[in-house]
């Protein structure tokens, strides 16, 4: 990105923002600049109040203290549609689309000034002109849930364009695509650059940060604590250490590979489409053993989530066999699969994987509900739990003002840090991990990605779900493709590419690469 060389023209300043939360600071006296032409890399650990000051400058929140300045202006940003009427928009983690609607309604929904029949051939033109220009190749014709994910951010960076954006914030906007598709994300960022636009980009992945930005500025604990330029820094680990104060591993120790016995097996499991069409999940078939890691790679939406969720009873197949331990599991209930000794860390952690209105302390222990330990007929041990629970918070590094905090209030990462907590305490041998180290910061992904090698090495069997071809890689004994409900391939990951296995993502078949 450094041969587009931004302005000396500030298109945001935000001076001296301060913000509180019950129990927490989230931001103390931050300021941020960012010019005409520029990407700024905002980085910091889980918690460190990066989505809080952009959720200022996009009108979800208001400051308790501190000035946002826009072209040199004093704004007043209360709601989205003001953060819109200035150029600021934001492409958030989760995609902000109605799937059953196509792509030109979705771009043009919500807007103002459109009359009550609006001019669809209009803006369907438009929208393809613009998308020309860019390089974005989205139709405006296609309906939303028929596009992959990397289209589907095409639909969103689309829909601030055509609203006239000209500052993007992007939150993880790789963390779903392929490395063909990041690549694409790149270009198009180029050419909004070259016409003037800039941009706020929220990553934790070190290497997009050196290829995408011009600027790094590193949030910690809510203060401001380091801004440079991006061609200063020599070396991805002393960007890691800016960001969480110490040296991070960027290779894991891990016993030898020494599978045992089969833990878990599916044979041929077919799950249909409700509405038709192709299948969620056709003909998926693999074995895990003891004292390994298998690998789940794909782009979102390919079936791995149905995989998982049909392996933890949460949705039937159609036809196939579940075997856990030897013992046919088909469409048993979620219940009887943890009791025969599996964890699950689910994809949707605020939705499946906590109660958010409970506190830590009782997320943590709520797998113990049933065991003696934890009640005696049906009367809970409070102090027992207390006790457990404070174990769990060291052990995990869990930061919160207390176990009695509700977990809602912890941050992505803390939040996911309870789970891994709760699912590795109660796991009997097999567990299944779904994105574990998904918006993760630097240190806490290390964390993850360290409890998972260490339920390897104790003897567990491992299923890993990510995204990420540079975790598998790092991480798993194995690792199997899915697209389109298919698994195009198992390869042990001493004989995997980079290459291969993005191609393998995008539905290329392995004799034809």
């Amino acid at each position: 990105m450094q041969e587009i060389t931004p302005s000396d023209t500030p298109v945001v300043r935000m001076v001296g923002i301060t913000k509180r939360f019950p129990g927490v600071l989230a931001n103390d006296n931050v300021n941020l600049t960012l010019h005409r032409g520029e990407v700024l890399a905002l980085l910091g650990e889980n918690g460190a109040g990066k989505s809080t000051l952009m959720n200022m400058l996009v009108g979800l929140y208001r400051p308790d203290n501190g000035e946002i300045y826009v072209h040199g202006k004093l704004a007043e940003i209360n709601s989205p549609q003001d953060s819109m009427a200035l150029g600021i928009g934001m492409i958030h983690q989760e995609f902000m689309l109605v799937g059953n609607m196509s792509v030109a309604e979705n771009i043009i929904l919500g807007m103002k000034g459109l009359p009550l029949v609006p001019p669809l051939a209009e803006i369907k033109k438009n929208i393809t002109e613009l998308s020309k220009r860019y390089g974005l190749q989205v139709y405006p014709d296609k309906i939303v849930h028929d596009l992959s994910v990397g289209e589907q951010q095409r639909v969103e960076i689309l829909k601030l364009l055509y609203r006239g954006a000209e500052i993007l914030i992007l939150d993880e906007p790789t963390a779903v695509l392929t490395p063909g598709e990041a690549r694409d994300l790149n270009e198009i960022i180029k050419k909004m650059l070259a016409e003037g636009k800039s941009a706020i980009f929220i990553t934790h992945k070190m290497d997009e940060v050196m290829e995408f930005s011009h600027t790094v500025q590193v949030l910690r604990r809510g203060k401001s604590v380091n801004i440079c330029p991006t061609a200063s820094i020599k070396r991805i680990q002393d960007l890691a250490n800016m960001m969480v104060g110490r040296d991070i591993l960027f290779s894991l120790d891990r016993g030898p590979y020494n599978p045992g016995e089969v833990m878990l097996e599916a044979r041929n499991l077919v799950m249909n489409s409700i509405a038709g069409g192709k299948r969620i999940l056709d003909d998926v078939s693999f074995s895990l053993r003891a004292g390994e890691i298998l690998g789940i790679a794909g782009v979102a939406g390919n079936g791995q989530q149905n995989l998982t969720e049909a392996l933890t009873g949460l949705m039937m197949v159609n036809s196939g066999q579940v075997f856990i331990k030897g013992k046919d599991y088909t469409n048993k209930s979620p219940l009887q699969i943890i009791k025969s000794g599996v964890s699950h860390i689910p994809a949707d952690r605020g939705r499946m994987g906590v109660v958010g209105d409970m506190s830590v302390g009782d997320n943590l222990s709520m797998k113990k509900y049933r065991t003696k330990e934890l009640s005696n007929h049906s009367i809970i041990k409070r102090a027992w739990v207390r006790l457990f629970a404070d174990r769990l918070i060291e052990a995990f590094t869990i930061t919160t003002p207390s176990q009695d905090t509700s977990v809602k209030f912890l941050s992505g990462g803390n939040i996911q840090k309870t789970i891994l907590a709760r699912e590795i305490d109660s796991c009997g041998g097999i567990l299944i991990a779904v994105y574990p180290s998904r918006g993760l910061d630097v240190g806490a992904t290390e964390a993850v990605r360290q409890n998972i090698i260490k339920q390897r090495d104790s003897g567990n069997a491992v299923f890993l779900v990510s995204e990420e071809l540079e975790e598998l890689l790092m991480v798993a004994d194995k690792i199997a493709v899915m697209f389109e409900g298919r698994i195009m391939d198992i390869m042990d990951v001493k004989d995997a590419k980079t290459e291969e296995l993005g191609m393998l993502m995008a539905g290329v078949e392995r004799r034809d690469i």
